[in-house]
């Protein structure tokens, strides 16, 4: 009572005497800017908050920041103070809103600077820049004032334009990919004394024009891509690598050391079709967050990716992963293009068993304490392996002990196997090496019956033959009576699974695509199920 009675007593005191009371507060101003954030590969508006009150000199930032983020006061401080802008001498609090969302990296520290700069009155009242509805600040600072790139620019403006944003403000070294997204005023900074003109519309150039033509430029100079004439003999996998292209199909090569896998499997993007427009953006997004600013060029001339990572990776680098910011793995970064797994077997079998679920549905879902992250991950695949540890071209002629050649194959699980539609051997010819003769398909000609046989496919069913659905294929698509009959009979006595008659059936599709056949008949099914259960020195498991 006693406490409550003084309280009482002060505020009457207080209000005789004139003192400022709640009611007499003038209104408090606060600080605003719209910045972005990552989630996988998908950008997420994040509001910047900015408030300078009574307390000693100081910067706290709320929000669920990483390290990245909890250290932007430093940066932020020098960076101002060094471009010769006011630094408040009070306690500065930012907020990142919503506060419940976990946030990493360094692209939050232009929106803090320009909150800041709003709280203080620097930014006038309807400038161009001041509306953060409309308008999108990334970009990490140096201690100088530097403007430096951050991963994840592209994404971020696409999800930014999609929230309503018509201006953007990010680091010159992104404006090229920044540029790509239509429908936004994009401005390239190169140092965070341009801010403040940006804002009020004083920028006397836009960097993102210029650097976004010379994206262009390279974008349209794209390096050479190997071509199939480079490869001499090989009929059989040559022709399973056209099947592979032209039904979008998974595919496995094995044979001796030097007889032409690699080679074969860098081949396939030169008899794929370009990019669409969708898929190129999507690819540049995957590629934009991983921070692979060199392969944008590749990806935006239509370019489909070609990932071979070491046989010695880890299931993080195949899969994608990290504690903070989720960096795409090769499986997220061969999307819409190649993953080619060199030495197969000799990758780790739960490596290996992470491609199981991409392979059906072409996403990784990667669980965190705080959440799922989703990360796109359409590829088609491309094993090789050799017949045994010893790499001898013929069993007779093999030096492993007794059972290693098996076993050195069955470390790819059946699961695994059950889901690589084409199976195709390299042979070690010697004369076809030495022939000069010509007289070998380019890719361009193996390209143009590759365009043809998707053109059917895609007017059928608006996809590739290894993406329709197999309930679907065998009710409303079947092959014709006998050739479906064939593929009954190997079921009942266990050539095949049920996914292998679905698998069979796609590929089946693909070859009379490709013979321009309006049906698969008994000569197509029979030419599938071989492809899909060639004896690969044991068979499949």
């Amino acid at each position: 009572m006693t406490g409550t009675a003084e309280a009482a007593g002060v505020a009457g005191k207080s209000g005789a005497t004139g003192a400022v009371t709640v009611s007499d507060r003038s209104p408090v101003r606060v600080g605003q800017a719209r910045g972005m954030c990552l989630v996988g590969v998908d950008g997420v508006p994040v509001t910047v908050e900015c408030d300078i009150s009574r307390g000693l000199p100081g910067m706290s930032i709320g929000g669920l920041g990483d390290t990245a983020v909890n250290q932007a006061r430093d940066r932020v401080r020098s960076a101002m103070i060094n471009s010769g802008l006011a630094w408040p001498k009070s306690r500065v609090v930012m907020s990142l809103s919503p506060a419940a969302l976990p946030k990493s990296g360094s692209g939050f520290d232009l929106p803090m600077v320009l909150a800041v700069l709003s709280a203080q009155g620097m930014v006038a009242d309807g400038a161009p820049g001041a509306d953060p509805t409309a308008t999108v600040v990334i970009g990490e600072l140096g201690l100088t004032g530097e403007v430096r790139p951050v991963p994840g620019v592209l994404p971020m403006l696409l999800a930014a334009r999609g929230a309503g944003a018509v201006r953007a403000a990010v680091p010159a070294g992104n404006a090229a990919e920044a540029a790509r997204v239509d429908g936004m005023d994009i401005t390239g900074l190169d140092h965070l004394d341009q801010l403040l003109p940006w804002v009020h519309e004083e920028l006397d150039a836009p960097v993102a024009d210029l650097v976004g033509a010379e994206g262009d430029q390279v974008a349209a100079t794209p390096s050479r891509v190997p071509d199939l004439s480079e490869v001499s003999g090989q009929s059989a996998a040559r022709r399973a690598l056209e099947v592979a292209a032209a039904g979008g199909h998974h595919l496995w090569l094995t044979g001796p050391p030097g007889s032409g896998k690699s080679m074969l499997a860098e081949r396939l993007p030169g008899i794929l079709p370009p990019l669409t427009d969708t898929e190129r953006t999507e690819t540049a997004a995957v590629h934009s967050v991983a921070a692979e600013q060199g392969n944008l060029p590749a990806v935006w001339s239509g370019r489909r990716p070609f990932v071979a990572p070491h046989p010695s990776l880890t299931l993080p680098a195949l899969t994608g992963g990290g504690a903070g910011r989720v960096r795409p793995g090769a499986a997220s970064l061969a999307h819409h293009g190649v993953l080619f797994l060199d030495e197969a077997p000799e990758i780790r079998r739960e490596v290996l068993e992470g491609l199981r679920t991409p392979m059906e549905n072409g996403r990784i879902a990667l669980s965190r304490a705080r959440g799922t992250v989703v990360l796109p991950a359409r590829f088609q695949l491309v094993l090789a392996s050799n017949p045994c540890p010893c790499g001898a071209p013929e069993p007779a002629d093999c030096r492993c002990r007794g059972g290693v050649r098996d076993r050195y194959l069955q470390r790819i699980s059946g699961p695994v196997r059950d889901r690589l539609d084409l199976t195709a051997r390299t042979t070690t010819d010697r004369s076809a090496v030495l022939d000069t003769g010509g007289g070998v398909e380019d890719s361009a000609t193996v390209r143009d019956r590759v365009l043809s046989a998707r053109d059917r496919g895609r007017h059928r069913w608006q996809a590739v033959n290894a993406l329709v659905d197999g309930p679907a294929l065998r009710r409303d698509h079947p092959a014709q009576d006998a050739a479906m009959l064939l593929l009954q009979e190997h079921l009942r006595a266990g050539g095949l699974t049920h996914r292998g008659v679905d698998r069979s059936l796609r590929v089946a599709w693909t070859l009379a695509d490709l013979a321009g056949v309006g049906q698969p008949g008994i000569g197509e099914v029979m030419d599938a199920v071989e492809l899909f259960t060639a004896e690969i020195d044991g068979g499949r498991s």
